[in-house]
């Protein structure tokens, strides 16, 4: 690979030379410039980022950590963030850590070392040691979707109202007659997935249906997940008439379980997701559910990391956005209620 050294040998000039017409820090007579642009498209030689950054103390770089990159939630978000970082003349390095505690803290070692100027964190479910590597790294960082506490250093948060999703998705059931709605929550202990449990439970209560006890089943955020927590709802003594899925991954799979049991959605069950992903459009039937505004996540966290990247901003800033019920195919009236 062709170095600095070898552009100024093959145009017959000094480095410093080769160096101001590469980063534009002095003027350089037409002559030597075209000379050191030949050589540089002669030779192939590819200016070293890490070196430039050294010198200009940032490298025009943004790291972002996602749990599952087979998610299509976290790709559409991915998709905002890269379209936004684009517009402002960053790149993105994308890191999937596969909800694995240990992947996520190799690979903040590995941004670290990449001199990245900041970072936009959506956290793996279970793990105690992030707050203190974040701390660590001590760059402006966004949490997007998952709170972490880190005393020593403040991020700023952007998210959804789960708890209010929840309700939105359950009152819509309740309205259409429903009052056995079981849901399949995500694991167990992760704050979006018991947020949106919390809504369905808040939800029941206030239409004097209790609290959802016996009606709660988890899974893993998958289709295959929604797939078997559905299997097992459809097993229970009273099956319910309605089911709120806690995300459209998992709301896909339980469609399918309810297709094995030969159960016709909506006429004999319905059935809300959570996420509104482009593919619940185009389930069958197309599926009703909570809607979270991706583009907009995605966009506001680049936007909030740029503002402390460039000093415009000290303070913590949280944004809560609120989730919009969309109405599709997969849900009706109770079986036996008033339309």
């Amino acid at each position: 690979m062709a170095t600095i050294k070898d552009v100024a040998r093959h145009a017959d000039v000094s480095v410093t030379t080769v160096s101001h017409v590469v980063n534009g820090t002095r003027r350089v007579s037409p002559e030597g410039r075209a000379r050191v642009e030949t050589a540089i498209r002669a030779l192939g030689y590819v200016p070293s980022a890490i070196a430039r950054s050294l010198k200009s103390n940032n490298t025009r770089t943004l790291g972002m950590l996602i749990p599952n990159s087979s998610n299509p939630y976290f790709a559409e978000i991915v998709h905002s963030v890269e379209d936004r970082c684009f517009g402002a003349g960053y790149n993105v390095i994308l890191c999937n850590t596969n909800d694995e505690a240990h992947r996520q803290g190799s690979y903040l070692q590995v941004l670290a070392e990449r001199r990245i100027d900041g970072l936009i964190v959506v956290s793996t479910g279970h793990d105690a040691t992030l707050p203190t590597q974040l701390a660590g790294l001590s760059i402006p960082t966004v949490l997007v979707d998952r709170e972490i506490e880190i005393a020593e250093l403040p991020c700023d948060l952007v998210e959804t109202a789960h708890m209010q999703g929840g309700q939105l998705a359950t009152r819509h059931l309740l309205a259409q007659g429903h009052r056995r709605i079981a849901c399949i929550g995500g694991p167990a202990g992760l704050a979006p997935s018991e947020q949106r449990i919390a809504g369905w439970r808040a939800a029941l209560a206030d239409a004097g249906c209790g609290d959802g006890s016996g009606l709660l089943w988890h899974g893993n955020f998958t289709s295959q997940g929604g797939y078997e927590a559905m299997h097992a709802v459809l097993r229970a003594s009273e099956p319910p008439t309605a089911v709120f899925v806690c995300n459209d991954l998992m709301a896909m799979g339980a469609l399918c379980a309810a297709h094995e049991r030969a159960l016709r959605v909506p006429e004999a069950l319905s059935i809300v997701g959570f996420d509104d992903i482009e593919l619940a459009a185009f389930t069958s039937p197309p599926l009703t559910t909570v809607a979270q505004p991706k583009q907009r996540i995605g966009a506001l966290a680049v936007d909030m990391l740029l503002e402390r990247i460039d000093g415009k901003r000290q303070d913590v800033r949280k944004v809560m956005l609120q989730p919009e019920l969309r109405v599709r195919s997969s849900t009706a009236p109770a079986p036996g209620a008033a339309a």
